[in-house]
């Protein structure tokens, strides 16, 4: 490799480089970007010929990042989002029937991560105006198919049928009752058996969070038995605290119940109550303009 001083880096190409440090692979990386392996490996020596750089270890069963691979890809990915910021924040600026952006969230996202997105989004685009509709999952998705909502979030672990994504974060869902529910004096953790065999005050279906339960339990053969189905986390938590029966609920939503004492969380062994959220938006490429802004503050924040 050239010891010379590298040339302006290929911003198409530390795109496709950290693809494969997200991917594991070359294939992956190009099945992503919708173009073959071999044009991902040709660009891969380009970039290593522009650089200085060997980027990849290359051996016969497939290629993996070099260390000198892997903090190239991490050194790029502020370098990237600061491109994508000023593409879509000067597309913006030329076409000003794009000075008003309609988001609609999953109610744990609308509800706590949202607001900190949108203030950033204020500082850079100032002229633009935002409307925002909480609402579950599910009726995210329909928004945004229906272009009523130009931008969504919601939890789940695959993108809505019909839409594109990004993930942008996670949370981790906790079982929650009352102060003076039984399992508050029991030692031993609760098995996923016995939670699913107790009568749960459970969200509406369609909610990013019942059907993260319902997936967690199902890898066990289980599902959950409702005692109230409600519509939000208010309400949940309420009923909960009156003794109504537990409830899965996110982290986010939870600091403050469980601080003063008002709900108590009891850990489960052996079941996987993460998730994650993702920004959608409907099929073609990745969103301009406001939109487009929102979707690189908020994945930059997750990254934070």
């Amino acid at each position: 490799m050239s010891s010379g001083s590298p040339r302006p880096p290929d911003l198409e190409a530390l795109g496709l480089l950290i693809a494969v440090a997200e991917m594991g692979s070359l294939g992956r990386a190009a099945a992503r970007y919708g173009v073959t392996q071999p044009a991902v490996s040709l660009r891969m020596r380009e970039l290593e010929r522009s650089l200085g750089v060997v980027l990849l270890d290359r051996t016969p069963t497939g290629s993996t990042l070099t260390p000198q691979g892997r903090a190239v890809a991490e050194w790029a990915r502020p370098l990237l989002d600061m491109a994508e910021t000023f593409s879509r924040s000067v597309t913006a600026l030329a076409e000003h029937h794009q000075d008003r952006l309609r988001v609609a969230a999953s109610l744990t996202v609308a509800d706590h991560l949202v607001p900190g997105w949108l203030v950033a989004l204020h500082i850079a685009l100032p002229h633009v105006a935002v409307s925002l509709q909480a609402v579950n999952s599910d009726q995210v998705a329909q928004l945004v198919r229906a272009c009523d909502a130009d931008f969504g979030y919601v939890e789940g672990p695959t993108a809505p049928a019909g839409l594109r994504s990004r993930i942008v974060g996670g949370d981790t869902l906790l079982v929650v009752v009352a102060p003076q529910h039984p399992w508050t004096r029991r030692r031993r953790s609760i098995s996923p058996p016995e939670l699913a065999a107790t009568p749960m005050v459970l969200r509406e279906q369609g909610s990013g969070t019942r059907e993260a339960l319902e997936r967690a339990l199902a890898a066990h053969g289980l599902a959950p038995v409702p005692v109230l189905q409600l519509g939000s986390q208010a309400a949940i938590k309420a009923a909960v605290a009156a003794g109504q029966g537990p409830a899965v609920l996110s982290e986010l939503t939870l600091s403050g119940d469980l601080a003063n004492g008002r709900l108590v969380a009891v850990r489960v062994d052996g079941l996987d109550l993460s998730r994650r959220f993702r920004a959608v938006w409907r099929t073609g490429r990745v969103p301009a303009g406001p939109a487009g802004t929102l979707l690189t503050l908020s994945a930059r924040a997750t990254r934070r």
